[in-house]
């Protein structure tokens, strides 16, 4: 119903105005007495044998929404009902900010992607604190996804992630670091070495100063070549981080069916999709088999279909993200995903 009906009515307005739609629907919907609980029944999946352990906490179920869609945490509790254990809210700067000029999402359908060149807007880290304060419902499972400002220079980056982090850390239980995405000017040379150590030092060294200990991850780029992943991963193991979300969206703009015309149109922004699924795929593998499985993964990037979710379990990843699928294929993906988890499961456990 979603792919016939509902989504070629939705593609007729731009990327942002749907999600700016969507936001404001599911808040006047879920206000109806009853109708949370509807929701829920229609699509999460509970079972025992769903359940996922993953760096200390125990995940409903290992399909969760990537950051992006939940920028202000504003509707966290509503996506948990379309079917996510785990939601990441943000991308989460010290200040608010609009972001990039519009346009500045754009769907590339031949492909079944997008391209996107946001720009970390959000309305700052005490608001999102604010929000996440509220009470959630049982087992739902939040992590924040830290960005600096746009107009904070790279080398005083490291003050902005300090900041984000202290402002929400009661409100989460895991940390993503952001330093790959491609559409903040120069944020990406902060995977460079040092000024990746640098930041990450700054967090753990103030994670320690907390009574309660959360996860702190750090999401990759899929455009990291080899000799780059392998810088990271040292790095990683050096300062002992918890984990890693593979991969972020590309700048790469190979083998696609969408015109070239179109696309240089479109012009610059992080492509998400089905165009990355490969090469996500691939970074998963990579890191699993290079850390010996020892290294925690969340997986995102490309996953539109309940097999290629299952690529990503089987490639090392512990839990997987949704974004670009959950556009494309509708809220029912997640169940679809869960369900066959769960076959796969009982299958192996009997």
């Amino acid at each position: 119903m979603y792919r016939f009906l509902i989504r070629p009515i939705l593609f007729l307005l731009s990327p942002e105005t749907i999600h700016h739609l969507l936001v404001s629907f599911l808040k006047g919907l879920f206000r109806i007495p009853g109708m949370r609980a509807l929701v829920h029944r229609c699509y999460q999946i509970r079972h025992k044998a769903l359940e996922t352990d993953f760096l200390g906490l125990t995940f409903a179920h290992p399909v969760g929404l990537a950051a992006g869609f939940d920028k202000n945490a504003e509707v966290y509790t509503e996506f948990h009902a379309f079917g996510f254990s785990f939601i990441e809210v943000g991308t989460v700067t010290p200040l608010g900010q609009p972001g990039n000029e519009r346009p500045r999402s754009f769907r590339i359908k031949k492909d079944k992607g997008l391209i996107n060149r946001m720009g970390f807007n959000n309305h700052g880290a005490d608001a999102a604190a604010a929000k996440l304060a509220r009470k959630r419902p049982s087992g739902l499972i939040l992590g924040g996804n830290l960005g600096k400002n746009t107009q904070t220079p790279n080398e005083k980056a490291v003050d902005d992630y300090e900041a984000v982090f202290k402002a929400i850390y009661e409100g989460v239980d895991y940390f993503v670091v952001n330093v790959s995405c491609p559409n903040i000017s120069d944020l990406r040379k902060l995977q460079d070495q040092d000024s990746l150590e640098k930041i990450l030092s700054r967090l753990m060294e103030l994670r320690s100063q907390q009574e309660i200990r959360k996860p702190l991850l750090l999401k990759i780029s899929p455009d990291l070549n080899d000799q780059q992943l392998d810088e990271t991963l040292e790095i990683v193991a050096r300062l002992k981080l918890d984990g890693l979300v593979a991969t972020n969206t590309t700048i790469r703009r190979e083998g696609l069916h969408t015109p070239a015309e179109e696309i240089e149109r479109i012009g610059k922004g992080g492509m998400s999709g089905a165009p990355i699924t490969t090469r996500s795929l691939e970074v998963v593998r990579y890191v699993h088999e290079k850390t010996r499985g020892k290294l925690p993964i969340i997986a995102v990037g490309g996953i539109m279909s309940v097999q290629d979710a299952l690529n990503m379990l089987d490639a090392g990843a512990t839990l997987i993200q949704l974004y670009t699928g959950f556009i494309y294929e509708g809220p029912g993906l997640a169940r679809r995903i869960n369900r066959a988890i769960l076959k796969r499961r009982l299958q192996e456990s009997a």
